[in-house]
């Protein structure tokens, strides 16, 4: 966004927008994003097969850039939209090799001039783990396990990482995603709670108001 006012809510924490945003939201992901008219800026999608960033490390949805900084973004996406448009010859393979600037710029923003520490990376291997098999593996031994940690090493790296336990990052990862299908989906809580590993929906029910304080279907109902 070179100029722009409004929010952007990702994965139900929202963020302003303002001159300088840039918004990288991964596929999964609930958002909704509101604009005010004048509004200046680009936006861009693109499938996995056709380009998939490194991002991860930067562990961001939101990042805000100085105007300096900003127009060498702003040339790349310009350099994008005239290579979509014209789609010349390997017009594609201009474009993943623009994207790949592009996105080095916003690592650096995200970890800037140094490379993520020891425990950085296994918290980020930690996430990767749970993204991938959060709803099959609930205990924290398993992860510590798969790498090669005690369940005590794993807890020190996510509290010193985050401030919370291994255990509470799979509550919220499971949390999240009970979310996501509330409001991106219709199906019944029944099946949610089948598609998120719990054999009883109430069980599901009971575990979602605790930490959330509403039902399932309340959640639905105030949000939708």
């Amino acid at each position: 966004m070179s100029k722009a006012a409004g929010e952007h809510s990702i994965d139900f924490t929202p963020y302003p927008v303002g001159d300088g945003c840039v918004f990288f939201t991964r596929p999964g992901q609930v958002h909704q994003l509101s604009l005010a008219n004048g509004t200046i800026g680009y936006m861009m999608a693109f499938q996995k097969d056709f380009y998939s960033p490194l991002v991860r490390s930067a562990g961001k949805n939101y990042f805000l850039f100085e105007p300096d900084q900003l127009k060498k973004l702003m040339t790349l996406m310009n350099i994008i939209f005239q290579e979509y448009s014209e789609k010349q010859v390997r017009y594609q393979d201009v474009i993943r090799s623009v994207l790949d600037v592009f996105f080095v710029q916003l690592l650096r923003q995200g970890s800037p001039d140094r490379p993520a520490d020891y425990t950085q990376e296994r918290l980020d291997q930690l996430q990767a783990l749970i993204e991938l098999e959060g709803l099959q593996h609930r205990q924290v031994a398993y992860y510590a396990d798969k790498m090669h940690l005690t369940a005590w090493q794993l807890n020190a790296i996510t509290r010193a990482s985050v401030g919370k336990t291994c255990s509470e990052l799979i509550t919220d990862f499971v949390l999240l995603e009970a979310k996501r299908h509330l409001l991106a989906t219709s199906g019944q809580i029944n099946q949610i709670a089948g598609q998120l590993g719990f054999e009883d929906p109430s069980y599901f029910i009971r575990f979602f108001k605790k930490h959330t304080g509403y039902s399932p279907e309340a959640f639905r109902n105030k949000l939708k």
